[in-house]
């Protein structure tokens, strides 16, 4: 945990925080912190900054606040996700989080198992656990936002179009198509598809709706992997 966020149930004044979960237990066991220790802080969806640690016991810690910094910005990306199996979304969350994806579509395959869309890790609950852990991990405060389109079809032709207007739409696909491009300046809507690639229908109906097919070589990488290597050679 490189940032102790905060939400609002946590504030009993302007500056003034109180701990009592699994934040209190790092504080604990993993920082070892002591009254009077200065830790960085951030309110979730709001600033950051530094917390002082007033009070430290078995029961609770009390910080006193000072948030007065932006987080960082997020990356001018929507991206669309075959949902991937429930281990690796878990995975996948994380690394979205804090790599500044402000939008995450979570989207339905040929390839992706129906078993995937009852997983209990696509319930908000447990989808929100796991931003925050790669917000604390990046130090970031901003949730992304998550959409859930278990319907092929009609996401892509009655709602892509909209979304990707205005952006530079990528189709991360293995084959003989162009290489992603390099340090991209603008918005970019990028569609990765499920482990063995998005069927041909679904690619020509992606690439309708304006998403460009582009590969990042001869390996086939698995979806945690590509997520990573796309974002890193894009932006």
């Amino acid at each position: 945990m490189n940032l102790l966020l905060l939400e609002d149930a946590d504030f009993v004044a302007a500056d003034r925080a109180i701990l009592r979960d699994r934040r209190l237990h790092h504080l604990q066991e993993v920082h070892r912190a002591q009254a009077g220790d200065t830790l960085r802080v951030g309110r979730l969806d709001g600033a950051m900054g530094q917390g002082e640690l007033l009070r430290l016991d078995a029961g609770e810690a009390e910080l006193r606040l000072t948030l007065d910094r932006p987080p960082p910005a997020k990356l001018p990306l929507t991206l669309l996700l075959a949902l991937p199996r429930p281990k690796m979304l878990r995975r996948v969350l994380q690394t979205v989080a804090a790599m500044g994806v402000p939008r995450l579509v979570l989207l339905n395959s040929y390839r992706v198992e129906k078993s995937f869309w009852q997983t209990p890790f696509l319930e908000p609950a447990a989808i929100r656990e796991q931003l925050v852990l790669g917000l604390e991990q990046a130090r970031d405060t901003r949730l992304p936002e998550v959409l859930i389109e278990p319907r092929f079809k009609p996401f892509v032709e009655d709602r892509l179009p909209a979304l990707a207007a205005g952006s530079l739409g990528l189709l991360g696909h293995p084959g003989e198509h162009p290489p992603c491009p390099r340090a991209v300046e603008g918005p970019v809507t990028l569609a990765i598809g499920p482990e063995g690639g998005w069927i041909p229908y679904e690619v020509e109906k992606l690439a309708a709706a304006g998403l460009a097919p582009v590969q990042l070589g001869e390996r086939i990488l698995r979806v945690e992997t590509a997520v990573t290597a796309l974002l890193a050679r894009l932006f």
